[in-house]
C-alpha cells in the first residue's frame, strides 16, 4: 500500500461506483467496461511488445477510471480509441526515458482537437461528493507525499490567485470564482492529473515554475480565448517544456516504489521496469 496508485485506484473506483449509483452519471456500463477493457489490453500489448518483464495493470486502470469520469461520447467506436490514444502515448511519447504528456490528458485533448463526438464532462457532483471527493484527494496528499504533491499545492494556489484576482479585477462577488472550482474536473486534473510524478519536473523548483505555467495558461484559455477545458489544453501544449525545465533545473528522476524482486530473478529485472 505504500505505491500512491494504489490509493488513486480505490478513490477512483469509488467515485466512478458512487456516481453511476447515485448521482446517475452518464456513464453506460459497456462504455466504462470498454474504455476500462482497452485501456488494460492495449497496456498488457504493449507491456509485450516493449518486452517488459510483467503486465502491471495500475497505472492503466488510473488513466480509464479517470476517462470514465471525464470523457463522454455517444460512440464506444470513439471511447475505445480514446483508452488506447492514452496507453500507447505512455510507450510512444517518451524523451529520455520519461513521458512527455500525461497518458489521460493527451488521450482526451487529442480527441478534443479532432472530432466533435467527443467531450469532458465538468463533473458537477453536488456539494456532498464534491466535498466527499476533495477529502479523499487530501488525504491521498498526507498519505502520499512521496508522490511529489508539491506541484498539486503549487498550482491550486496560483489558480485560485487567477480566479479570485479576475473576479476582483472585475468587481465580481466570489461566488463566482468559488462556483468555478466546484467541479469534478478540476479536482482529477489537480489530484491525479498535474500532479502524475512521471511527466512533471524533476526538480521542486522546476515543478512550481510548471505549475505557474499551467495554471496562467488555463487562464489564458478560459479568459482570453473563451474556449471551454483550459486546464487540459494547457497541460497538453506546455508538458513539452518539461524537458527543457529539466535541464534548466535538474532534479532527481521519480520512480515508483519497486515492488520485490524475487531471489531467483534476473539482476537486470527491476531496471527494466516501465511505469
Amino acid at each position: 500500500m505504500r505505491d500512491p496508485r494504489l490509493y488513486q485506484i480505490a478513490v477512483l473506483s469509488a467515485l466512478l461506483l458512487y456516481g453511476v449509483l447515485a448521482l446517475d452519471f452518464e456513464v453506460p456500463p459497456l462504455q466504462a467496461a470498454v474504455l476500462l477493457g482497452t485501456a488494460l489490453l492495449t497496456q498488457a500489448l504493449c507491456a509485450r511488445l516493449w518486452h517488459l518483464p510483467a503486465f502491471d495493470p495500475r497505472s492503466a486502470l488510473i488513466s480509464g477510471l479517470s476517462l470514465c469520469l471525464l470523457l463522454r461520447t455517444s460512440s464506444l467506436g470513439w471511447a475505445a480509441l480514446a483508452a488506447l490514444l492514452t496507453i500507447v502515448s505512455k510507450f510512444v511519447l517518451r524523451w529520455r526515458g520519461k513521458h512527455v504528456f500525461n497518458p489521460t490528458n493527451f488521450g482526451i485533448v487529442a480527441l478534443l482537437l479532432t472530432t466533435h463526438r467527443v467531450w469532458v464532462s465538468p463533473g458537477q457532483w453536488g456539494s456532498v461528493a464534491f466535498f466527499a471527493f476533495l477529502m479523499a484527494c487530501l488525504g491521498g496528499l498526507v498519505v502520499h507525499r512521496a508522490a511529489r504533491s508539491d506541484v498539486t499545492w503549487a498550482f491550486l494556489a496560483f489558480y485560485l490567485m487567477v480566479l479570485f484576482g479576475r473576479a476582483l479585477w472585475l468587481g465580481q462577488p466570489m461566488a463566482i470564482p468559488l462556483h468555478q472550482l466546484e467541479s469534478g474536473a478540476f479536482l482529477l486534473f489537480s489530484f491525479f492529473m498535474i500532479s502524475d510524478p512521471k511527466t512533471t519536473p524533476d526538480s521542486r523548483a522546476g515543478r512550481i515554475l510548471f505549475a505557474l505555467l499551467v495554471a496562467l495558461g488555463a487562464g489564458f484559455v478560459h479568459f482570453v480565448l473563451y474556449r471551454p477545458n483550459g486546464l487540459l489544453l494547457a497541460l497538453a501544449f506546455l508538458s513539452p517544456l518539461v524537458p527543457l525545465l529539466d535541464r534548466l533545473l535538474p532534479g532527481k528522476r521519480y520512480d515508483w516504489k519497486p515492488d520485490p524482486v524475487p531471489a531467483t530473478a534476473p539482476p537486470l529485472l527491476a531496471e527494466r521496469r516501465l511505469a
